[in-house]
This record gives C-alpha cells, sequence and structure tokens, in this order.
C-alpha cells in the first residue's frame, strides 16, 4: 500500500503530540507536516497536497471552517475538536471523523478505519461530491451568524470583521463586499450574506444591495418613488420599495 500523507492543523501542542504519538502505530501514515494556526495550514496543504488532514476547529486567526472554505486542494478531514455541540451533525454527515479532545487511543483507531475505507473508495473509483463541499453546503444552510468574512485576494487571505462591511453589492454568482479598506470579491450568493449577516445591522435594501445601516448617513429621494443612502464613506446605494419599508422598520421612522 501506497503511503498516505497526512498534514495535522492543530494550534494546542499537546494535541499535536498525542496526533503524532498515536500516528507512529501506522507506518503507511506519513505526516508531511503539522502548523499551530490556519494560516500556515492553508498555505502548506494546498503546497504539499496531502491525502488527509486532521483540523482544529477552534484555531486564532483561522478557524477550521473558515481554512476549508478558502482552500483550494481537497483532502478528506477528520476533526479534532473540544466542542462536542459545534457542528457535530456537519461532521458526522460530510467529514471522515471527528475526534473530541481528549480522546482515546481506540476513538483514534476508529478515525483511522474510516480514513482508510473513504481513501480505498476513491481508489476504486468511487466518485462522491467532496466532503469539504458538502460541510460548506451545510453551514450556508444553517442559521449560524457570520461574525467575519474570509476572503482570498491576489493570493492572500483577507479575514474582514462583518462589523467593517458597509454593504454589499451582486455580481453575478459573486457578490462584492465594500469596506473602508477596500472592496473584495466573494463568490457567494446574496442569498446567503442576507441569511448569515445579522438582520439588525444588516438589511436587504435592493434585489442587488445589503447595506449596513450603522454606515447610513443620510436617505435621499431617488427618480419617483425610489430612494437612495449616502454612506458615510460617500457610496450611494440604491432603495427599492420593499427595502425602504424594511429600513424604516428597523430604523423606526
Amino acid at each position: 500500500m501506497s503511503q498516505i500523507k497526512i498534514i495535522l492543523v492543530e494550534d494546542e501542542r499537546p494535541a499535536r503530540n498525542l496526533l503524532r504519538t498515536y500516528l507512529e502505530e501506522f507506518p503507511d501514515m506519513e505526516i508531511l507536516g503539522e502548523y499551530d494556526n490556519g494560516f500556515d495550514g492553508l498555505k502548506a496543504i494546498n503546497e504539499l497536497k496531502p491525502d488527509a488532514i486532521f483540523l482544529d476547529v477552534q484555531m486564532p486567526k483561522l478557524t477550521g471552517f473558515e481554512l476549508l472554505e478558502v482552500l483550494e486542494h481537497q483532502p478528506e478531514v477528520i476533526f479534532t475538536t473540544a466542542y462536542d455541540q459545534f457542528a457535530i451533525r456537519a461532521f458526522e454527515r460530510n467529514a471522515v471523523d471527528y475526534l473530541l479532545k481528549p480522546f482515546s487511543r481506540e476513538r483514534f483507531r476508529e478515525a483511522i478505519t474510516k480514513l482508510n475505507s473513504r481513501l480505498e473508495s476513491k481508489r476504486g473509483g468511487v466518485k462522491e461530491e467532496s466532503g469539504i463541499e458538502k460541510i460548506k453546503q451545510h453551514f450556508a444552510e444553517s442559521d449560524e451568524l457570520l461574525h467575519r468574512v474570509v476572503i482570498k485576494k491576489s493570493g492572500k487571505i483577507h479575514v474582514i470583521s462583518t462589523s467593517d462591511i458597509n454593504f454589499l453589492e451582486a455580481q453575478d454568482d459573486y457578490v462584492m463586499i465594500y469596506t473602508d479598506e477596500g472592496k473584495y470579491l466573494k463568490q457567494q450568493t446574496m442569498k446567503y450574506f442576507e441569511q448569515h449577516l445579522d438582520s439588525q445591522q444588516f438589511v436587504r435594501v435592493h434585489r442587488s444591495y445589503i447595506a449596513n445601516i450603522t454606515c447610513i448617513e443620510r436617505i435621499e429621494p431617488y427618480e419617483k418613488s425610489n430612494f437612495v443612502l449616502i454612506l458615510r464613506d460617500g457610496n450611494k446605494v440604491p432603495v427599492s420599495r420593499s427595502g425602504m419599508q424594511v429600513l424604516k422598520e428597523n430604523l423606526d421612522f
């Protein structure tokens, strides 16, 4: 059997040590590298293209899910997490497995058995939708609020707090996100952002626009019964009739 290439992305050293120790039992598993943050892990996964990764969920700089969102190479994923109520359904349905810290050697062996089975299916030509794509889809369909958005631009990863977003504009299959620091194109839908941004702060004011109401400087009439938002950064955002009604409810005027 050929070597199975593994990368560890885990910010806790004891957890990395435990994974490395448990993996010694499996000589066909080759650790290509171990990383204590999502940024370095992301770069290594795209460059080294492992067969599988052990991925922590909660990490500084870039979380496990944020890493998956901008990952180019798509290995099999085994999550490691201390949060037993944190998206367990997604783990069970779409990842190879998840290991709840602290996990035993026996529990680790179970995860490896599942991984080998998944990889064997791949080698046998069984085509399945990527587990990573399924995980991303699961969270797109959930009602979990976004607190930041991860975007890859010009080869760099940008993590944008939702509080820094002034407005969003639909652009075909993408959404342009406008901030004081610049604009960023994200392959996502307006429906997704409307569902996952805080509705107390972000309002779908037009079919093609979502505005951060804290950034509104004034509202001006614009052609017939329509209006336009003047934002504090000087940008203008059109408002539809239905959008104006939602604004009135949110701003209480």
